[in-house]
């Protein structure tokens, strides 16, 4: 049986992120320019351990590095009242829910990246 140990996480992105990052802009032509530019991913970590290494560069052991470029240039800080409703979950249903939240939040017409 699947761990629950993987859980949803938000954080909010510098409005610079739309401006600068022609993906980010692309991504998101629903955007009106008023609401926040948000990150949403999936970790086991803690989101802010999450955040962290996002922030700091995060290297696995088979030397890929899994943090985000954007995170790292505009991650600004962790929304929690966005995600702390959601349950532990296993990896597959956390993938699932990551870009359910990232889809649901873009219809609020945040502009979102997720992968």
């Amino acid at each position: 049986m699947a761990r629950l140990i993987y859980r949803v996480y938000v954080i909010e992105l510098s409005k610079k992120v739309f401006n600068e990052n022609a993906k980010f802009r692309a991504a998101n032509p629903q955007f009106n320019g008023v609401l926040e530019c948000l990150y949403v991913g999936m970790t086991s970590k803690t989101p802010q351990e999450r955040l962290q290494q996002h922030k700091t560069g995060y290297v696995n052991a088979k030397g890929h590095d899994l943090s985000s470029s954007i995170v790292k240039k505009y991650g600004i800080y962790l929304r929690p009242s966005l995600y702390n409703h959601l349950p532990l979950m296993n990896q597959a249903d956390a993938l699932k829910m990551e870009k359910a939240l990232a889809l649901e939040l873009r219809r609020k017409r945040y502009a979102v990246w997720f992968n």
